[in-house]
């Protein structure tokens, strides 16, 4: 019976099994960190993907041996339009099949017409129950409420780089854990417009949510990277095939195969935001220090607030990436945001 000479890992991680297509291109937040603090606030936030580039940022890591110092580094750039806090959602506990959606309340029409999403009210249907009723509702039931969640549209018309017009619609967590802030929060800001700069702070670390760059049906060796069989056997019939996947029945087979590769969902954690930049307080002289001459490649120019984000995340340019609150422990605590000498294509800020 033969046998493998030299041992060697097995090809791919079952850590991300099955690698079928996600449903979308908005990827879905599964789990959400609970945040302690005495203000309300959502912890979720969407943004565009406009590209890469590079920048001199000074070292503020104490621990680094580059500390004070300008290093380079690989930044990706988001742009990031004014969410609508649409509705509320409410969820209740049931004994038998958990947390489950209790009721929903939505933001007027009315509220909604005097902001940029106005006009594409035809192309969402939100509840046609009176939102004072359903209110009511959750506030006469906050007792038996185990939790409030936050009903987000974005504003993909605000985009420079985005064609579409329909927005996303996404839930999000809330800080705290008093339920009457949380509601009274809501309902102060139902059919409001929040801004990433309400979200989020310059230096701090986020988790990037998105859907990866889809590559289509793909063979072993490009799919997980398995060594091409020698060809010069006359009796093997393909070189660029496992050599065997083991058993025909019993549990499911963990062996390299041919299938979907890409467009799935993928998290990168701990990301952290080197620069926010909010058009309504620093102006329109912001956007053109941060737009390249002829725009950015393959997207164009940058028409609203942005993010700067160390390093790389999942997702082809124009894709919606969702930025959530962390929920494992960060590298340290950041006294604030990095100062930045250089972007590349871009020159000083």
């Amino acid at each position: 019976m033969g046998h493998r000479k030299k041992s060697a890992p097995r090809r791919g991680s079952l850590g991300v099994r099955p690698r079928k297509r996600a449903e979308g291109l908005l990827a879905s937040v599964r789990s959400w960190p609970k945040v302690v603090e005495e203000s309300v606030r959502p912890i979720g936030f969407l943004g565009y993907k406009v590209g890469m580039t590079h920048a001199m940022v000074v070292d503020d890591r104490k621990t680094s041996l580059t500390f004070g110092k300008l290093i380079f580094m690989p930044i990706t750039v988001l742009e990031t339009p004014p969410m609508i806090l649409a509705g509320i959602r409410a969820y209740e506990f049931d004994a038998n099949e958990g947390k489950q959606p209790y009721t929903e309340a939505w933001a007027p029409e009315s509220a909604l017409s005097s902001t940029n999403i106005g006009r594409l009210i035809r192309r969402f249907n939100g509840s046609k129950e009176s939102p004072s009723k359903s209110l009511e509702e959750i506030e006469s039931s906050l007792g038996n409420i185990v939790e409030l969640r936050a009903l987000m549209l974005s504003q993909p018309a605000l985009a420079g780089g985005i064609s579409k017009k329909k927005p996303e619609l996404f839930e999000v967590a809330l800080t705290g854990t008093d339920l009457k802030k949380q509601f009274e929060y809501s309902v102060s800001n139902l059919g409001k417009q929040l801004s990433i700069g309400e979200i989020f702070k310059a230096g701090n670390f986020v988790d990037v949510l998105g859907i990866t760059k889809g590559k289509g049906f793909q063979g072993p060796i490009k799919r997980f990277g398995v060594k091409v069989l020698p060809r010069w056997h006359k009796h093997r019939k393909a070189a660029r095939k496992i050599g065997a996947r083991g058993p025909g029945f019993g549990s499911v087979s963990t062996a390299p195969q041919a299938g979907q590769m890409g467009f799935h969902q993928r998290v990168d954690y701990n990301k952290r935001i080197l620069m926010i930049g909010e058009v309504n307080k620093q102006g329109d002289e912001l956007l053109k220090k941060i737009n390249p001459p002829s725009g950015w490649h393959k997207y164009g120019l940058i028409k609203s607030d942005f993010v700067l984000l160390a390093g790389s995340v999942p997702g082809a340019r124009k894709r919606p990436l969702v930025l959530r609150h962390p929920i494992r422990p960060i590298p340290f605590i950041p006294e604030g945001a990095p100062k930045i000498t250089y972007i590349h294509g871009i020159g000083e800020l």
